[in-house]
């Protein structure tokens, strides 16, 4: 009884200006949890009675969800297991203001009904004039089966057996396509294609050709493939999947076709990733023949697959506004990335070396290409410490080191991250 008697009471705990203010931003279970696991800490002795509301505010996440932010220095710029892109502060404004009532389909002007996301998609046709119309779905994947159910139900789709790619957790490109009802029509050999093999394969029956660039993978040696202008002049339309959202050709990476480029080289459909090198949100674009887009979009199927105002608001931030993140770490000069390793191994001594290191694009996008980069090395021991700090520092280990590659780090969390080394040697 005495020892009940000391533990505080769960409502005059919540009655507390200070966690009253953290229920109205996060919710009253989600701070009822945080107080039950300060009462069991008090009653093991662990915290004084008066160090319970202290406590549950450390206890408290920084939002209502689950998903929480992360420093990447992994090296990896397109990190899909860390949510790919990381978005610019242009978007995440944008996001904040289209997240209450928003005129995403509305005329303020008119008072009447206008088209969705308008301004986002002339933000993307203005990025890429080589479009004669442009649309938006909500991951690229998704982009395939609109084009393959609108253009190829009940018909066939010519594609290379080279690029029969996996894009993911299991999904591979020829079941993703064969469940909108198109039949794959599959030539050449894994390693080369000739046009005559396409020219061969294509009939009356032939819905479009699909072009998909192997972004995940490379082979190299007796290999041949078919260009986008080659196969323009085959007949059907031709649909390319470039996979990693360049708009524009990129000089650091040669081997990745850009949107612009494609369409200029007569591909009558483009379809890529938004939230990969363009920097964006998660979205599929769409860009090309205004005939062929328009199909799409009226399709039944592009109702299911339309994004949200969220998404319109960040995609239109990202393609007006300044640099997003991704662009920024791709072209940071390795140089600078060495001095601000040195830096911060000055300031952790010897708990942490300067090293030069090898970042990568990552998000399925230019296999090959290796960026010269320079981070940390410390203690291999330290990774999960770090992992589950607050914040999470997420690195990658090598030869029973961690290391810390600057490359996917803003300048600006390089003091958190030496922080979060020192408490994680303590």
């Amino acid at each position: 009884m005495e020892l009940r008697s000391r533990v505080p009471r769960t409502d005059s705990m919540l009655s507390d200006p200070r966690l009253v203010a953290a229920q109205e931003a996060l919710g009253r279970e989600l701070v009822k949890a945080a107080v039950r696991t300060a009462q069991q800490r008090v009653r093991e002795g662990v915290l004084k009675p008066d160090e319970a509301v202290d406590a549950v505010l450390t206890l408290l996440p920084a939002t209502a969800s689950g998903i929480g932010s992360v420093i990447n220095a992994t090296g990896v710029i397109v990190h899909t297991n860390l949510g790919r892109a990381p978005l610019s502060r242009a978007a995440v404004a944008a996001i904040g203001a289209a997240a209450d009532y928003a005129d995403v389909e509305f005329d303020l002007a008119e008072g009447g009904r206008a088209r969705r996301g308008r301004t986002a998609l002339a933000a993307l046709a203005a990025a890429v004039p080589e479009a004669a119309a442009v649309h938006v779905v909500n991951n690229n994947a998704a982009a395939l089966v609109l084009a393959a159910t609108a253009l190829a139900q009940g018909k066939e789709i010519v594609i290379s057996r080279g690029e029969l790619v996996e894009i993911g957790d299991g999904f591979r490109i020829p079941e993703l396509l064969q469940s909108t009802g198109a039949r794959l029509r599959e030539v050449g050999a894994t390693n080369r294609t000739s046009l005559r093999d396409y020219l061969d394969a294509c009939g009356p029956e032939t819905g479009f050709i699909l072009k998909v660039h192997p972004s995940n993978f490379r082979i190299e040696g007796f290999t041949s493939e078919v260009s986008v202008a080659e196969l323009a002049t085959a007949g059907p339309p031709v649909v390319a999947d470039i996979g990693s959202g360049l708009l524009r050709a990129e000089p650091l990476l040669p081997g990745e076709p850009d949107a612009a480029g494609t369409l200029r080289a007569g591909a009558a459909l483009v379809t890529a990733s938004g939230d990969k090198l363009l920097g964006g949100p998660q979205a599929g674009l769409l860009l090309g023949d205004a005939a062929l887009v328009d199909r799409l979009r009226r399709h039944p199927l592009a109702r299911a697959l339309r994004v949200d105002k969220l998404t319109l608001a960040a995609l239109e931030a990202t393609l007006r506004g300044p640099r997003p993140p991704v662009q920024v770490a791709l072209h940071v000069p390795a140089e600078e990335l060495a001095e601000r390793a040195r830096r911060l191994a000055g300031r952790l001594g010897d708990r942490a070396e300067a090293v030069e290191t090898v970042a990568r694009v990552g998000g399925g996008g230019a296999p090959g290409v290796e960026l010269p980069s320079a981070g940390i090395a410390v203690d291999g021991r330290l990774a999960v410490r770090l992992r589950t700090g607050n914040p999470p520092v997420v690195g990658r280990v090598a030869g029973g080191r961690l290391i810390l590659d600057l490359r996917t780090v803003d300048p600006g969390q390089d003091e958190t991250i030496a922080a979060a080394v020192e408490r994680a040697c303590m």
